[in-house]
């Protein structure tokens, strides 16, 4: 005997899609008769089936004032939940739909910081010798929730410093970090030799905090790299430091003379060659712990426009960054 399959609360509970499809129509445009159009259907059906959404809801959802039509509190949360829901549902038909075509169009994530100041720059020669594949770019320091399989939209390429030890997937080792203290030429001016590490620590300090960046990897500090020259950070002037998570503020304000900051060589290298940023010593550490990945489905090993676009990002960084791994070469 066949065991009978209990009742899906959730889905049981779940208010007609058709209706809240009407709802969300006639909140973008506060109107029904639009909302109708937009639809192909009558206003009168448009009606009809916010009334059973808001009887079924035990709530009012729009304030009517003859055709016009605005938002309840209540309608507001309600279309904020249920437009993004079809924002995701819309996207992973896309997605799906395209699975049996050739594919011409690649998703990346990476964090903000290498979208701003590496790939930004490196892809306007990508795309004046690549016409017929398009780039997605999802900019995050959440990696590790954009590469998981429960996020529902997964990119297809990630470069972090995040090897992905799922089944079925590849990590290809890329480079190191190469990091050393950068400022803007006109800070420079203001201090004295810049290879004196002592004269650093007068300087004010831009230093990047940890505070929502522990999915990235491991973290590397002002405090971290003085103690590798044996100077304890806590010897300078506090009130001369300047903390922020976000590594891109951080550059525009040693860029702008607000003090001398941490540069990765493979976010800095180009302002420094342009002249935006100087090194302020000669003093660098290379850190080998870790490197960064390009991470993706073994599934794409034969697809040609992944080949296309890893063959560029390697031979690229091979151009731009200063510690690429032996796996590389």
């Amino acid at each position: 005997m066949t065991k009978q399959i209990e009742p899906d609360q959730i889905l049981v509970k779940m208010p007609s899609l058709r209706a809240v499809k009407s709802f969300v129509a006639a909140a973008k445009y506060q109107n029904f008769t639009r909302a109708a159009e937009s639809l192909c259907v009558t206003q009168a059906a448009i009606s009809r089936q916010i009334r059973e959404l808001e009887f079924s809801l035990g709530v009012e959802l729009f304030h009517r004032a003859g055709k016009t039509v605005t938002l309840t509190e209540e309608g507001t949360k309600f279309y904020d939940a249920a437009y993004l829901s079809f924002m995701n549902i819309s996207q992973a038909a896309r997605r799906i739909q395209k699975v049996s075509t050739v594919r011409n169009e690649l998703s990346i994530a990476c964090t903000p910081a290498f979208t701003q100041f590496w790939l930004t720059p490196q892809l306007r020669d990508f795309f004046q010798n690549t016409h017929d594949i398009h780039i997605s770019v999802i900019s995050t320091n959440n990696l590790m929730h954009e590469i998981s399989p429960n996020s529902g939209s997964a990119p297809d390429i990630c470069i972090s410093k995040v090897y992905d030890q799922r089944d079925g997937y590849k990590s290809i080792p890329l480079f190191h970090d190469v990091i050393y203290p950068v400022c803007s030429p006109e800070y420079l001016k203001q201090h004295d030799d810049p290879n004196d590490l002592q004269s650093l620590i007068s300087c004010h300090f831009l230093n990047l905090t940890p505070y929502g960046r522990d999915q990235v990897a491991e973290h590397v500090d002002w405090e971290v790299w003085l103690k590798a020259f044996n100077i304890d950070f806590f010897e300078s002037d506090t009130e001369k430091c300047f903390n922020a998570n976000d590594y891109c503020m951080l550059i525009q304000m040693a860029m702008s003379g607000h003090g001398v900051c941490l540069g990765w060589h493979h976010l800095v290298g180009d302002l420094v060659d342009q002249g935006k940023l100087v090194k302020v010593t000669n003093h660098q550490l290379t850190y080998k712990q870790k490197c960064h990945y390009l991470s993706y489905p073994e599934k794409l090993e034969g697809d040609p426009t992944f080949l296309q676009f890893k063959n560029w990002l390697l031979k690229s960084l091979q151009r731009s960054v200063s510690d690429v791994c032996v796996a590389m070469n």
